[in-house]
């Protein structure tokens, strides 16, 4: 008598999602387990306790190797050793260069280097991220850097290229390329209500209107260097305030429209010849790395913080920066409307974003 009997064979590498995030988060194998246990998963399964050690160990020992494969997303798409479905290899790789908020306020703008790599003890006792993801977040940043900061073309399609990430993560990426090679100063006392996505936002719109990217499309480090010539010319924003026959103007015409439509008038009248210096003085200071360095210190120093003590609703701040903006354009005496508009169509947008009322 035979008996027939059927057998499959596989080799599809299992990926459990969420030894995965533990292995991500720096927690080693004994912690893991833990954490496991923890979760009710012997319960469960009805696994025993050294089942979940060896499975806890079995993931990790196959994280390692995927590691190095992550580093060039590309290569783990066209290696041969692990069968792992299209669908989980893009969930490895979104998932590895995912990072922290808390982590990435604390590393934002600065230089990624040996020196800012030695204070992630420091930065992991303040955030409660284990020391061994903050390395792995510092390094992706540090990489995705080294590989697109001289590239030509568009810095988010660079990243998507070349790592693989959703649009929105690339985008990310950018703004933490975009900051790190301008050294925009992100850590000062007055800056911490700002969130990452609050930056992000402004470094989208500078990308988009201040580099050289934004004239030329076919320069290399086009997304990642401000526009030199630009920031130079800005220089020339200075008559709207030196000029006080052109400063008048502007504030009658800026009061004129917003009379009996804004609730702070007469606090913006009294207070427009300071607001106008302030704008117009970040712009003229650009040429120097220092001030661009300190541009979100200025910016809210100069505008968010005087609006803020008199209580500027954020429509309030809406409806004066439309105005102050288009009002230039009816200044016959100034001939650099393009420059303006180039300058405070960027600027409008991250005040905004910066104002929380």
């Amino acid at each position: 008598m035979t008996s027939e009997l059927d057998i499959f064979v596989g080799n599809t590498t299992l990926i459990d999602e969420d030894v995965y995030r533990l292995w991500l988060d720096g927690y080693s194998v004994s912690d893991a387990v833990a954490l496991r246990v923890r979760s009710g998963i012997l319960e469960q399964t009805g696994a025993t306790a050294a089942v979940l050690q060896s499975d806890t160990m079995d993931h990790y020992r196959t994280f390692h190797m995927l590691e190095r494969l992550l580093h060039a997303p590309p290569k783990l798409l066209h290696q041969l050793i692990f069968q792992i479905p299209p669908s989980r290899q893009a969930l490895l790789i979104e998932r590895y260069y995912t990072f922290d908020e808390a982590f990435v306020r604390e590393v934002l703008g600065k230089k990624l280097s040996k020196g800012t790599k030695k204070d992630l003890d420091d930065i992991s006792t303040k955030t409660g991220i284990t020391l061994k993801s903050c390395r792995r977040q510092f390094d992706n940043f540090k990489r995705v850097f080294k590989v697109v900061e001289e590239m030509r073309g568009s810095l988010v399609d660079n990243i998507q290229q070349h790592f693989l990430l959703s649009d929105r993560l690339a985008r990310d990426y950018a703004a933490i390329v975009f900051f790190a090679n301008n050294r925009f100063e992100t850590g000062k006392k007055k800056l911490q209500y700002l969130t990452f996505g609050d930056f992000a936002f402004c470094a989208e719109l500078m990308i988009q209107n201040w580099t050289l990217g934004a004239v030329d499309s076919q320069v290399d480090d086009m997304d990642v260097d401000l526009d030199k010539e630009f920031l130079q010319d800005l220089k020339e924003l200075k008559a709207l305030v030196a000029d006080k026959d052109l400063l008048d103007l502007h504030k009658s015409l800026v009061c004129t429209a917003l009379r009996g439509k804004l609730g702070v008038f007469s606090e913006m009248e009294a207070n427009f010849k300071n607001l106008s210096r302030g704008l117009v003085n970040v712009a003229a200071k650009l040429t120097h790395n220092k001030d661009v360095r300190d541009l979100f210190v200025d910016l809210v120093e100069k505008f968010v913080e005087p609006c803020r003590s008199d209580h500027w609703p954020l429509s309030d701040v809406r409806l004066f920066l439309n105005q102050y903006s288009a009002s230039v354009h009816s200044l016959d005496g100034f001939r650099y409307q393009a420059l303006w508009d180039r300058y405070m169509g960027t600027l409008r947008g991250c005040l905004l974003r910066l104002y929380h009322d």
